[in-house]
């Protein structure tokens, strides 16, 4: 009697932990696939380097890294960061000939790759992003994967094109339809607007807006107007880390401007593609995207095609925190697990 009633006790308190939040959830990391352009701006920065904060939290994998821009140091760029946060291994894919190629103007990735890459590369000494994407999302299990674009939709739009090869019997578009959860996007505005990352190479982006077969998440451009990032990890990181320098450099000389933070256009896209949007923002959906030929979108919210949108529920202050927070993590460090 006295063993059950022990028993008893200790499954009701084992209940009122879990309901009280104390009970630990076990959930696998998120299997992620990184697209950037990497160089028109610099808080592609801030996203990879929260991406790699986030990995090493425990809260995702990243399975690949690509470049959607056609610059030739957009590739080396990645690999610098790769290497830096310890991931040497993680694939790099790289874009056609049809991609935009876009620098800074301050050339900031020519002078990355030069400081901190042992071996001068180009995009010529990577794969392409379509061979990667087709062997990467062949292992993986079925609808599993999360693609977070922040970039130009070009290697998407090949990847939907793609044919059978050696990696899977399926097209690109099945391919995808069976590998992948969800993809996150940092594109166009809402409720409409004429984003970059989408008229740069708006036939790429009508496209594969209408026809991607898995549920779209944008982030718009409205979303990390007014979320400013950056100072932090500049004048607090360790210095001459690429991160830290990165950052200096380019709040210091941007446009012939001196800035003190940057938009955080990327950085939010990625936040929302390994944790839950919804714990930051309001997901507004479900409707339909449309993309018109010029690369300028509008939301139809009458149609459901599996899209949604984020809308601000915080002071922007909050979400800047958060990210400037995430960016200071070093390879080496403990890491914060609070959220």
């Amino acid at each position: 009697m006295k063993n059950n009633l022990i028993l008893l006790l200790t499954i009701s308190l084992l209940f009122l932990l879990h309901k009280a939040g104390f009970a630990q959830k076990h959930t696998e990391p998120v299997k992620i696939i990184f697209d950037s352009d990497m160089g028109p701006d610099f808080d592609d920065v801030g996203a990879i380097t929260i991406l790699h904060t986030l990995a090493a939290m425990g809260e995702c994998e990243i399975l690949a890294t690509m470049a959607s821009d056609g610059y030739p140091y957009i590739g080396p760029t990645l690999e610098v960061f790769n290497r830096y946060f310890q991931k040497p291994n993680i694939p790099i894919g790289v874009p056609g000939a049809d991609a935009p190629a876009f620098s800074c103007p301050n050339h900031w990735n020519d002078s990355l790759v030069v400081k901190y890459l042992p071996k001068q590369k180009t995009n010529k000494d990577y794969p392409s992003a379509t061979e990667v994407y087709r062997k990467v999302l062949a292992a993986q299990k079925d609808h599993s994967v999360v693609i977070v674009t922040v970039g130009f939709l070009t290697n998407l739009s090949a990847l939907l094109h793609s044919k059978p090869d050696q990696f899977s019997p399926l097209g690109g578009k099945e391919l995808v339809a069976l590998k992948v959860k969800k993809w996150v996007t940092m594109a166009g505005g809402f409720p409409e607007g004429n984003e970059f990352n989408l008229n740069q190479h708006a036939s790429a982006s009508v496209y594969v807006i209408q026809n991607w077969p898995t549920p779209i998440l944008f982030s718009g451009v409205e979303i990390g107007n007014k979320i400013m990032t950056g100072n932090k990890v500049s004048t607090l990181g360790t210095k001459g880390s690429p991160v830290q320098w990165a950052y200096h450099y380019c709040l210091s000389n941007y446009e012939n401007k001196q800035l003190l933070n940057r938009n955080s256009w990327d950085p939010t896209a990625v936040l929302c593609a390994v944790r839950n949007p919804e714990d930051y923002f309001y997901v507004m959906g479900n409707g339909t995207v449309i993309c018109n030929p010029d690369g300028s979108n509008t939301w139809n919210p009458e149609k459901n095609s599996n899209h949604s949108f984020l809308a601000h529920k915080y002071p922007y202050q909050k979400i800047a925190g958060i990210l400037d927070d995430l960016m200071l993590y070093e390879p080496n460090s403990p890491v914060n697990k609070t959220k």
